[in-house]
């Protein structure tokens, strides 16, 4: 008997995460086995629907965010109406979300309880300590909490202690048809190519929202010892605050604001790079989903050392190479090792390309949360 899964998504499309949501529940729906409606804030006051990539999103309105929590009022409501529709089995979560979390208490026992766990509150400290005792009495009564890699349990300081629930890895998926070139993608690659050849021949590309813990201001300094172009794609908060500090470094012409990037262009700049550069600062970045599109796409990669799965996907010395946090220097010594040293650059991507290949399959990824679900709920499905 088919399942039928709610998942409390952030948001439709900003991320990493969020690309890994729609790459799972796309593959789930696709297996016949599933039916999924994902319950998102919207970018706009406008509660709204859409079928899109192959499943309903259901996005409530939302009139911006305080602390990184969406303020979407309806979102409790918009949920209580879809379980009333669809009777659901389990409701997955992606944590850090509390939002999500106080939609979810409200679903019915029956229901069955996933936690996708991203990551840990980093920055917002003084509203963790409020929120811990919430946290944990949540954690503990879930049937299941899934983490990306090993780090996602061994690392957390804010995931309770085991208390009976399954814990399982799945690695994030990754769509490797999205990442086939198109006439958009050719074409832009071109003009990146040109772009580079103007700038001296040597690029660099990184990929995020413009936040703090993704640390592209110390790859802004690190510039300053780079001879390079760099393209950083994204946006967010900060972006204004990078601009002035790629000016007063003196790297303002060799580095290009690119801004949100069209899904069908997306490869052309990881072709074009030499290297991608993924700079984070903080645990908040505990996966790092574009090392493993940056790996898809032979390209070694440079990350820093932040006690996450972070570097349990860029392997150093293998795929890439890992720095401390936080320091321009050895940041920049690290892309300039790659920068001068082809061959070493290509034996990297290809041993990144081979551990893509082998490690963040979606087919794996489906499969094993399909597994996941039937277990957690294979006595409630029965009973239907």
């Amino acid at each position: 008997m088919k399942l039928k899964a709610l998942h409390l998504g952030k948001f439709d499309d900003v991320g990493g995460i969020e690309r890994h949501v729609r790459s799972l529940l796309r593959g789930l729906a696709a297996t016949g086995e599933v039916e999924v409606v994902n319950l998102v804030s919207n970018d706009s006051p406008r509660t709204d629907r859409h079928v899109d990539h192959g499943y309903l999103t259901v996005r409530a309105g939302c009139w911006g965010s305080v602390s990184s929590l969406a303020l979407s009022p309806s979102l409790p409501w918009l949920a209580l109406r879809l379980h009333r529709e669809h009777r659901f089995d389990l409701v997955h979560l992606h944590f850090p979300d509390p939002l999500g979390q106080l939609v979810a208490s409200l679903l019915p026992g029956s229901v069955r309880r996933v936690i996708s766990w991203h990551s840990d509150i980093v920055r917002q400290r003084w509203a963790m300590a409020l929120y811990q005792p919430l946290l944990t009495g949540f954690v503990r009564r879930a049937d299941a909490i899934v983490g990306a890699t090993p780090f996602h349990f061994s690392g957390s300081t804010q995931m309770p202690p085991h208390g009976g629930q399954q814990r399982v890895v799945i690695p994030y998926g990754f769509e490797a048809r999205e990442f086939q070139p198109t006439a958009a993608s050719r074409a832009r690659l071109q003009q990146l190519l040109a772009e580079k050849r103007a700038a001296g021949g040597r690029a660099l590309f990184a990929l995020g929202r413009h936040v703090y813990y993704k640390g592209f201001d110390v790859l802004l300094r690190a510039m300053a010892q780079v001879d390079a172009v760099l393209w950083l794609g994204g946006s967010g908060p900060l972006t204004e605050a990078l601009k002035a500090i790629a000016q007063r470094e003196g790297v303002s012409a060799r580095v290009r604001f690119v801004g949100r990037i069209p899904d069908d262009e997306l490869v052309a700049y990881y072709e074009a790079a030499d290297a991608f550069v993924l700079p984070s600062v903080a645990k908040a970045e505990a996966f790092g989903l574009v090392q493993v599109e940056a790996m898809y796409c032979r390209r070694p990669v440079v990350s820093c050392r932040v006690g996450t799965g972070v570097e349990w996907v860029n392997q150093d010395g293998v795929t890439g190479l890992v720095v401390e946090p936080n320091d321009a220097a050895a940041l920049a010594a690290a892309i300039n090792r790659l920068l001068a040293d082809a061959p070493l650059c290509a034996a990297m991507g290809e041993a990144g390309r081979r551990r893509v290949e082998r490690e963040f399959s979606i087919d794996n990824m489906v499969r094993q949360t399909l597994a996941l679900y039937r277990e957690v709920c294979g006595e409630s499905v029965a009973a239907r």
